[in-house]
């Protein structure tokens, strides 16, 4: 935490940082919105492998969602855990509800924002871990780079 020791330099801010979309903003990818409306275990299979960094393979993820969709409170249990762990991941303001109740009053909006969210953040969900990665790695410049003439 940065605070009242005077000289302490390079040390990282605890501040949360706000959602790079709103809550209710489905509307900023109408494809994810869609796939989200009809099959939500898919959009929460491919934000888990994201989100473990490919140790969660996606199908097996939503396959298990789907399985247990009808056992009530465990989907939004299990969707409530990841939105808590991609939100600690990148340091970002429980809100507008609590993780639990985003995903218990707002399931499908809730999915929409945290695959939106790693989208901005260059890890789309729709590629899988690998080539996500992958994708956000040759988006950084390479250091030290130099001209020719």
């Amino acid at each position: 935490m940065v605070g009242g020791n005077g000289g302490n330099h390079g040390i990282e801010s605890t501040a949360e940082v706000p959602w790079s979309t709103g809550l209710f903003s489905c509307h900023e990818n109408l494809k994810n919105a869609l796939l989200t409306a009809v099959f939500p275990c898919v959009t929460f299979g491919q934000i888990a492998e994201i989100v473990d960094e490919g140790e969660t393979n996606s199908a097996k993820a939503g396959f298990i969602c789907c399985m247990t969709a009808n056992i009530p409170c465990w989907g939004k249990l299990k969707g409530c855990k990841y939105r808590t762990k991609l939100r600690r991941k990148f340091n970002l303001v429980e809100e507008p509800l609590r993780d639990s109740l985003s995903h218990v009053l707002c399931p499908l909006c809730s999915l929409c924002q945290e695959f939106r969210e790693l989208q901005n953040r260059g890890l789309d969900p729709s590629l899988g871990w690998e080539e996500a990665r992958l994708v956000a790695q040759n988006k950084i410049p390479p250091v030290n780079q130099t001209m020719y003439k």
